[in-house]
């Protein structure tokens, strides 16, 4: 159902394929934006299908965000072709093992997608927005950032870098009428969690409800609303934040 909240503006949603991407396509779509679907290459019949279901002109890209340069590039020249208002960084990657489990390579691959890569959208996107004097920014932390996960350093340590890049960016790109700011999710049930935790899945459910001060598991439904509000004229006074969704920890 429309609301035209998001009427007449672009959305670049990355990691859109997955549960919370495809969540915040679904309610940017109903307030009435045009979505711009950005996932891996390889997966373009899914990523076509998901653009015939969010209709409205979407259109999919297949774009490898750990390749940086590619990336920018890429995005730059679609905000040639088509403005884009509102950046959606939602891309992750996220691994649990041991610290020392981890290789340079492997700690290097979490920060160039999970935080570089942000970065580098960002740059694409930022001259068009301030030709505009309008645009929103949603970049992605993470509850992780309080310290009581075990297993997750490089992944933690990208989110530390994104929560620094959407505050100083805010300060940066401001005065252009852009807003910058982070949403910090919680333990969202999707495919990234099941893929993460396996047959650990049960036991990782249990602990979740045991820490949450709200005893139900947060959906990407739940985290979605909070991005349409973070996109939308509503929070036009809101920039340099970082917002939790945890249920309360």
């Amino acid at each position: 159902m429309s609301d035209g909240l998001l009427a007449g503006k672009a959305a670049l949603i990355t990691g859109s394929l997955g549960t919370l991407g495809r969540a915040e396509a679904s309610r940017l779509r109903d307030a009435d934006a045009r979505l711009f679907l950005l996932d891996l290459p390889g997966r373009e019949d899914e990523g076509e299908a998901l653009a015939e279901q969010m209709g409205a002109g979407a259109r999919y890209l297949g774009v490898d965000l750990s390749l940086l340069d590619e990336a920018e590039a890429r995005v730059a020249a679609l905000a040639a072709e088509q403005p884009i208002d509102i950046l959606v960084n939602n891309a992750a990657l996220i691994i649990n093992k041991p610290f020392q489990d981890f290789s340079p390579a492997e700690f290097e691959d979490q920060m160039r997608v999970n935080a570089s890569a942000a970065f580098a959208l960002a740059r694409a996107l930022a001259p068009g927005m301030k030709a505009r004097q309008y645009g929103k920014i949603v970049n992605f932390c993470s509850l992780v950032l309080n310290g009581r996960w075990d297993g997750y350093v490089p992944y933690v340590a990208s989110k530390g870098a994104v929560l620094g890049l959407t505050k100083s960016l805010a300060r940066e790109l401001g005065p252009f009428g852009i807003r910058v700011n982070a949403v910090a999710p919680g333990a969202v049930v999707s495919d990234a969690e099941e893929r993460v935790f396996g047959d650990r899945l049960a036991e990782y459910d249990r602990w979740i409800l045991e820490n949450q001060s709200v005893k139900r598991r947060i959906e990407a439904a739940d985290v979605a609303d909070l991005v349409l509000f973070l996109a939308s004229p509503r929070s036009d006074m809101i920039s340099g934040q970082n917002i939790g969704i945890d249920g309360g920890w």
